[in-house]
C-alpha cells in the first residue's frame, strides 16, 4: 500500500469520524434519561439470587478439593519414579 493511498483513507476515516462527532454535539444527552430508568436486574424478571454458596456448601466444597488435589499430588509422585 502506497502512502498516498494511506493518507486518503486516514483522511476519509477522519472525515467520517468528525461527522459522527458532529452528528452526537447535536443531540440532546441521553445519560440523565439513562440513569432514572429501571435497572437492568430488575427489568429482568426474576430477583432469584444465584451463585451464592453457603457457608456448609463452601466447607464441603473445600473438602473436595483438598482430596482431590492430594490424590493429584500422590498420582504425580507415583509416576516419577
Amino acid at each position: 500500500m502506497d502512502t498516498g493511498r494511506i493518507v486518503a483513507e486516514l483522511k476519509r476515516e477522519r472525515d467520517r469520524l468528525s461527522r459522527a462527532i458532529a452528528a452526537l454535539e447535536d443531540q440532546p444527552p441521553k445519560a440523565a434519561a439513562r440513569r432514572s430508568a429501571v435497572p437492568h436486574r430488575a427489568a429482568g424478571g426474576s430477583n432469584k439470587k444465584r451463585g451464592r454458596l453457603t457457608p456448609e456448601g463452601r466447607k464441603r466444597l473445600s473438602d473436595l478439593m483438598k482430596k482431590r488435589w492430594a490424590e493429584k499430588k500422590k498420582r504425580g509422585s507415583a509416576k516419577r519414579q
